[in-house]
């Protein structure tokens, strides 16, 4: 009996081992999102996973629940294979489907914000192959196309910021890290014509964080100037414009 306990309290400190991995990224854990769209995308994926693990337990422990009624009882094998069962469910489901990265091909289609969007968890899985000063400009640039994607929220499709950032962020940027990949990892370091390419990976990235920050702030100038245009009546309406403002006179 002390036996059963022994493997009961195993299997069950497994199962909790189990989801608590997997809730945490898995036995190797995941570095922090670089952005809001990458972290969603990872949690829609999780709660998929969850939801997964959750509809194959209730099946295996109904399947089992059905087969104890018909056999009367499923005694200590039949326990045990439920026990088994549901880890396995937990540590297979748990860990597949993995999130599916974007195909480089397929960053630029779709809307542009939609491309803002993949572009952004495209570049979380670059960035361990990058060299650290880059990678540090990979997520600080996820808080940048984020706000850079609520700014794109609505706009035409043909207007001339959304080409540009299609053209930036969707084509230029991918395409710059694609080609340092390209070159062999012992000649990353190696100073050619005043520079290195991790060098010259860094000053472009700079470049192009920059550039969407400069794009966001003129694509967010509508909504500051409709803010402070509000903000003047407002104050003109019930603040000291409107104690300064002429009163009509009442009559007796």
């Amino acid at each position: 009996m002390s036996d059963l306990t022994r493997d009961s309290d195993r299997i069950l400190a497994e199962s909790k081992a189990l989801v608590r991995d997997n809730r945490e990224g898995g036995r190797h854990r995941r570095a922090p999102s670089i952005g809001a769209g990458s972290a969603r995308a990872k949690r829609e994926h999780l709660k998929a996973k969850i939801r997964n693990v959750a509809v194959a337990l209730f099946a295996i422990w109904v399947g089992m629940g059905v087969l104890g009624l018909v056999l009367d009882g499923i005694g200590f094998v039949g326990v045990m294979a439920l026990a088994v069962a549901s880890i396995v469910a937990i540590g297979v489901l748990g860990k597949y489907p993995r999130i599916k990265t974007p195909r480089r091909a397929d960053i630029n289609k779709g809307n542009v914000q939609q491309m803002v969007s993949r572009t952004e968890l495209w570049l979380e899985a670059q960035r361990p192959a990058l060299p650290a000063p880059a990678a540090r400009i990979v997520e600080d640039m996820g808080v940048q196309l984020d706000a850079l994607g609520l700014q794109l929220e609505g706009l035409d499709q043909e207007h001339p910021k959304a080409r540009e950032v299609r053209s930036l962020v969707g084509e230029q940027l991918p395409e710059m890290i694609d080609s340092y990949r390209r070159i062999p990892e012992h000649l990353r370091r190696e100073e050619r014509a005043g520079s290195t390419p991790d060098q010259q990976l860094t000053d472009s990235l700079d470049k192009i964080s920059s550039e969407i920050d400069s794009i966001t702030r003129q694509l967010a100038e509508g909504s500051l100037d409709d803010l402070a245009i509000k903000h003047r009546y407002l104050d003109y309406k019930f603040g000291s414009g409107a104690e300064t403002s002429p009163q009509l006179e009442h009559k007796d």
